[in-house]
């Protein structure tokens, strides 16, 4: 007999909460890297887009695009809760939360640290990213 099923989450940062062979659905909550006093890196996926719902809380997504010199220019989102923000694959991106935070995030289940890249900001990306976000 088939049942519904439910899933929470209320510890710091994200926990994978559902997962099939296609996509998977997390729970982010506010964790210190991703609190404007901690961001040091952003991060891009280069197979599969991500996907976020802001449920709590406030979240700036930031991101930067890429130049040819490997150079970032950063932009960020407020998110409003309840719409769905996609991140496309290969852009540099990460969130800033406050502890009251909650979000959904959606990405293909096959995305991981194999095929996604980290990159440590510099400090005057930190300046840079921190002017963004109000």
């Amino acid at each position: 007999m088939a049942e519904i099923l439910n899933y929470e989450f209320t510890g710091e940062g994200m926990h994978r909460v559902y997962e099939n062979e296609k996509w998977t659905v997390g729970i982010k909550n506010w964790k210190p890297a991703n609190d404007i006093t901690g961001i040091s890196n952003v991060e891009r996926h280069n197979t599969t887009d991500e996907m976020f719902v802001l449920v709590e809380g406030t979240c700036t997504l930031v991101y930067g695009n890429e130049d040819t010199s490997g150079n970032l220019s950063f932009e960020a989102v407020p998110m409003e809760r309840g719409k769905l923000y996609v991140i496309p694959k290969h852009l540099w991106h990460n969130t800033i939360t406050v502890k009251e935070t909650k979000m959904f995030l959606i990405e293909d289940s096959n995305c991981s640290g194999d095929n996604s890249d980290v990159r440590d900001l510099t400090p005057d990306e930190i300046k840079c990213v921190k002017a963004l976000v109000k």
